[in-house]
């Protein structure tokens, strides 16, 4: 029976497809927040605190708007895939770099945990590519 179900489940090309599409989405939700007026003010004001001019921040718009449009439709997966990774490694330092080793009183789980799923998720679809849902296989 367990063979049967192995087999009805071994589509590793739609998994991917879920996997691209939910982190897609889920990181683009971010991305379009911060595109409102004063969205990239908290990332400004945290670059500011530590000395580095604020227009990084624009960066935040290509990890958080462009790549996840990049992954959702299947185009350089593996380069935004990375580039998302990046981009919640640096949340993870200046946002959490205080909690990383902390668990979030409120759920018992680890403080940083969505953005550490954000960063271990990018890390497996630049390894894993995007499969044949795509506009470009990698």
């Amino acid at each position: 029976m367990i063979n049967k179900f192995n087999q009805l489940v071994n589509h590793p090309d739609l998994g991917k497809l879920i996997l691209r599409v939910t982190i897609g989405v889920l990181m683009l939700l971010h991305g379009l927040h911060k595109m409102e007026p004063g969205g990239l003010a908290g990332i400004q004001g945290m670059l500011a605190n530590i000395n580095l001019p604020s227009f990084i921040a624009y960066g935040t718009l290509i990890g958080e708007v462009l790549c996840p449009i990049l992954l959702i439709i299947g185009l350089f997966t593996r380069a935004s895939a990375f580039i998302v990774a990046i981009t919640m490694l640096v949340a993870i330092l200046m946002v959490h770099s205080s909690s990383f080793w902390a668990l979030d009183p409120k759920t018992g789980g680890w403080a940083a945990e969505s953005a550490g799923i954000y960063l271990l998720a990018g890390l497996a679809l630049m390894f894993l590519g995007s499969g044949r849902f795509a506009i470009r296989k990698d």
